[in-house]
């Protein structure tokens, strides 16, 4: 099989040949590190956000995360928006939106501002049509990994109508307050996402990623009630117009999801994504849900990767295969995603592992 067989596979919950291995994101300073282990110095561009790379920069950091590709036999890659920004300052940037967000160097973007604080504003309001170019990037790496996966992240409702009210703490208050104001977003993120699905089936991405965390360490962030009203219509109105453009469609959200697992099996996801170690056991979430979703995940990214050893890592490698990947349906990836804090070393033993103990039909008849 190839990558993209073996993933297909997988999200279809079936066996392939060997535990297929994926994952959500790479930074841009992860890519340079990893790729590094590949490449002469000259062949890397700085670490900065591509946003502020020349064009000759950003098409070495395409090169660099081609032969991390490459080099290490992934069986999928994943494609994001192009849709522009605009550097606003040294930490703020201004997306598509209208929305303003903060981030670091290497970080993790949040908005601080967004164009929606009520009615009046959502009236005004004139959504973005999704944009041919914005997935320029599935076209990148089609042409680059044809016989891998491609995976597009789609922003979904719940992180969408947080960045056009400038934040969790604004949308969670109009779900309480303002009701009708939160499922009028709802609707129009939702007509945004079944749009997009279009050209992105259209360019030949494989599956899909509805993107946003939905749940702290602790919990759910919204009640049951919130969510049935808010987001499970609407997930299942996006998941079942990508299932009838061919694609497959992946739930995304860290945190403690056990409430939510079967939530997202009644709207139609074909697998979940990552199970997070800290919060869920993958293996028992296999278990109970293995014949009806497929699961992805989960190697720590917020310690392992970080502050262990390629050893230790490939040894919990070793351990995670064993106990989730036999009868397959299962993807291998990191807990979230690759970070700037993850040493080239530590990912680089994760992939090797999995390519040393995934080998079915040894774990369909549980003799790894």
């Amino acid at each position: 099989m190839n990558g993209k067989e073996r993933i297909m596979t997988a999200l279809n919950r079936g066996v392939p040949d060997l535990v297929p291995v994926w994952e959500l994101a790479f930074n841009e300073a992860s890519v340079i590190k990893i790729a590094g282990k590949f490449l002469e110095p000259d062949q890397l561009p700085e670490p900065k956000n591509i946003m502020d790379m020349t064009d000759l920069e950003a098409l070495k950091l395409v090169n660099a995360f081609r032969a991390i590709g490459l080099e290490l036999g992934l069986d999928g890659v994943t494609a994001t928006s192009m849709a522009p920004m605009q550097r606003v300052d040294q930490s703020h940037f201004k997306d598509a939106f209208g929305v303003i967000h903060h981030s670091s160097q290497f970080g993790e973007p949040f908005p601080v501002e967004g164009p929606i604080q009520g009615p009046e504003d959502l009236k005004k309001y004139k959504m973005r049509a999704p944009e041919e170019s914005d997935f320029l990037l599935i076209d990148l790496m089609r042409a680059n990994f044809p016989d891998r996966a491609v995976a597009y992240i789609l922003d979904g409702p719940f992180l969408m109508s947080m960045c056009l009210c400038g934040g969790l703490e604004n949308l969670l208050l109009n779900y309480a307050l303002n009701p009708g104001l939160a499922t009028d977003l709802a609707r129009m993120i939702t007509d945004y996402n079944l749009a997009s699905l279009e050209m992105i089936a259209k360019k030949g991405a494989d599956f899909v990623v509805s993107d946003c965390d939905l749940a702290y360490n602790s919990g759910p962030m919204m009640s049951p009630a919130h969510y049935d009203r808010f987001l499970g219509p609407y997930h299942k109105q996006i998941v079942d117009r990508g299932h009838q453009l061919g694609l497959k469609m992946v739930k995304h959200t860290d945190g403690k999801i056990q409430t939510l697992i079967p939530k997202f099996i009644a709207e139609g996801f074909d697998a979940i994504h990552p199970f997070q170690p800290q919060c869920i056991d993958i293996a028992e979430s296999k278990k109970k849900y293995g014949d009806k979703v497929c699961v992805m995940g989960n190697i720590d990214c917020a310690y392992l990767l970080v502050f262990g050893t390629p050893e230790q890592v490939r040894e919990k490698v070793k351990q995670t295969i064993s106990a989730v990947a036999p009868g397959g349906g299962y993807i291998l990836s990191s807990s979230n995603t690759i970070h700037p804090g993850v040493k080239p070393d530590n990912y680089i033993a994760l992939v090797k592992a999995a390519r040393e103990f995934g080998k079915y039909p040894e774990l369909a008849q549980g003799k790894n």
